[in-house]
């Protein structure tokens, strides 16, 4: 077995990536459980040695030296025949006494094909695990070798990674041998195929290449406040600069349009929205739906939704195509953003205006809200209003019944006192 023990060794070490010395431990772990179920060996104490360098092997049981009766002890020898080996054995001593068969080597090696394959695979994703886990996050570059069951397999030297369809930018295609680059972001030990998952889709790609292609982001004089992506149509990027002779803007996009003009095409002609980033949140919405000119700017009272108004004519550029620049800058600024027409945000202000008349009445008077609004929709929006108008007047009211009336006179009342 020496010479085919020899030849499976430098395969796996040279083809698999993994060392001698991990794959002679599993060989003489499989060996050793192999000896442990042969007919020919005794069942205790079973050793297997192999050496890494002759192939060679040896199957060693342990016995105790005794001085008389070994053979009422299934684990023991007498101390003549084991000085025939170990020449310095003493009553007590522990010796490994050399059994191995003839032709275990093959025997053993058939018992072991298969569990060796499976304890290869499992060391090849621990080395994997070992040789990526610093990569995490990262971008990878590799060479496409084959489709599997719509998934891109890529080698990346010493493992292959897997870019699946809903991880490729939509449009894209790739063919054998092109080179792509990807961002890794998980690593899975268990399971059988390639291990490490690949993304071109995840906003944190478009990230990592901004920081690939522009020093000042590396270097961290620019930094990548906020990002919202829809891969394959468009991105929008929030920076800022720490150094104030630094125009964020201008360095992510380079000298004519260089920098993101590598990153576009990267990403398969995927836009790219560069916007200087603000604490002032009222200035940051305005520099994240340019170029539409803003008329106002206001936040409802949780601050998680924004109101904007725009001119007729910047609407469609504030909102995008398919809504698509309201959408990202939602997702920029993490917050809902709502647009609408100068004429629309006055219709809406009447109508709050409305609201908190009907809500102030309503407090004083202390009766139901639904007769203070057909009080206030028919212009008695104040208690000294209300005090001058006759019941007449009351009564005249569409929806008003005598009921009602009565529950404002005696509110009034009250009022009066």
């Amino acid at each position: 077995m020496n010479n085919e023990l020899l030849a499976l060794l430098e395969y796996i070490e040279q083809e698999r990536g993994i060392d001698r010395d991990t794959m002679v431990r599993v060989l003489e772990d499989l060996m050793r459980s192999a000896a442990r179920k042969s007919e020919d060996l005794p069942a205790d104490e079973i050793d297997v040695q192999i050496n890494k360098d002759t192939g060679d092997y040896k199957v060693l049981e342990k016995l105790e030296v005794v001085g008389e009766n070994p053979d009422k002890c299934p684990n023991c020898i007498d101390l003549e025949t084991a000085r025939e080996r170990f020449p310095e054995a003493k009553i007590g001593d522990v010796v490994d006494w050399e059994v191995t068969p003839k032709n275990f080597g093959r025997i053993a090696a058939q018992a072991a094909k298969q569990a060796l394959m499976t304890r290869i695979r499992r060391i090849e994703k621990e080395v994997v695990h070992d040789e990526f886990e610093g990569l995490l996050g990262q971008l990878v570059n590799g060479v496409v070798r084959r489709y599997d069951s719509g998934n891109v397999i890529v080698d990346l030297g010493k493992a292959e990674g897997v870019l699946s369809y809903k991880d490729k930018i939509p449009g894209e295609s790739y063919m054998p041998g092109d080179r792509i680059n990807a961002m890794l972001v998980r690593i899975e030990s268990a399971g059988s195929g390639p291990s490490l998952i690949l993304t071109r889709t995840n906003k944190d790609f478009v990230k990592r290449l901004f920081e690939r292609e522009v020093s000042e982001i590396h270097d961290g004089i620019v930094e990548i406040k906020a990002l919202a992506r829809e891969p394959g149509a468009r991105t929008k990027i929030a920076v800022a600069s720490n150094d104030s002779h630094v125009d964020p803007i201008g360095a992510c996009v380079g000298m004519r349009g260089m920098r993101v003009k590598s990153i576009t095409s990267e990403l398969g002609g995927e836009k790219i929205d560069i916007v200087e980033f603000d604490d002032d949140l009222r200035q940051f919405v305005s520099n994240a739906l340019q170029p539409a000119k803003l008329a106002g700017i206001k936040f409802d009272d949780s601050g998680d939704v924004v109101y904007v108004t725009v001119e007729p004519d910047q609407l469609s550029l504030a909102i995008g195509k398919h809504g698509q620049n309201v959408r990202l800058t939602s997702k920029l600024i993490q917050k809902l953003v709502k647009i609408s027409p100068v004429e629309e945000a006055a219709e809406v202000s009447f109508e709050e205006k409305l609201s908190k008349m009907v809500d102030s009445l309503a407090e004083t008077l202390k009766i139901d809200r639904a007769i203070i609004e057909k009080l206030v929709q028919n212009g008695f929006t104040s208690v000294d209003g209300l005090k001058e108008a006759d019941e007449s007047d009351l009564l005249a009211i569409e929806g008003l019944s005598d009921d009602d009336v009565k529950v404002v006179s005696e509110a009034l009342s009250e009022q009066k006192e």
